[in-house]
């Protein structure tokens, strides 16, 4: 078991809070309150999680600037009240932040039992193998 210190604690409340506003606020057809909520609970818990310092070092390295400038953008539209332009620029510069994630997380599921199989079905392998590949998305 992970050992985690109070303030990952609250920060892993703190994103798990964040994505759960951005999904309802999706859901209710793209509410500008809830999606800043969660904008800011993401962003705070994923500082908690991980640290100050390393937040900035991640966000702001020089090969991640254009990812960085369309997320926060994002997180910006959305809070002066654009919500489905804030959403779709946030969504983007996700994706470019973390595609060096996306090989391990296929990875990962792809050993799990029931999603393993699901993901080698015909149709959604070739899609997954795209995902999972680092360098498709830049």
């Amino acid at each position: 078991m992970i050992s985690l210190t109070d303030s990952q604690k609250i920060g892993m409340g703190l994103t798990g809070f964040g994505v759960f506003f951005l999904f309802f606020g999706m859901m209710l057809f793209f509410d500008k309150a809830l999606l800043a909520i969660g904008n800011i609970l993401f962003v705070s818990g994923l500082s908690f999680v991980i640290g100050l310092e390393r937040t900035f070092r991640f966000f702001f390295q020089r090969h991640k600037a254009k990812a960085t400038s369309f997320f926060l953008g994002g997180v910006f539209v959305v809070l002066i009240g654009w919500p489905i332009i804030g959403v779709v620029l946030e969504i983007y510069g996700f994706f470019l932040l973390f595609r060096g994630f996306f090989p391990v997380a296929v990875g990962f599921i792809r050993r799990v039992p029931v999603l393993g199989s699901l993901l080698s079905l015909p149709g959604i392998s070739t899609l997954v193998d795209k995902i999972g590949e680092s360098n498709t998305m830049v």
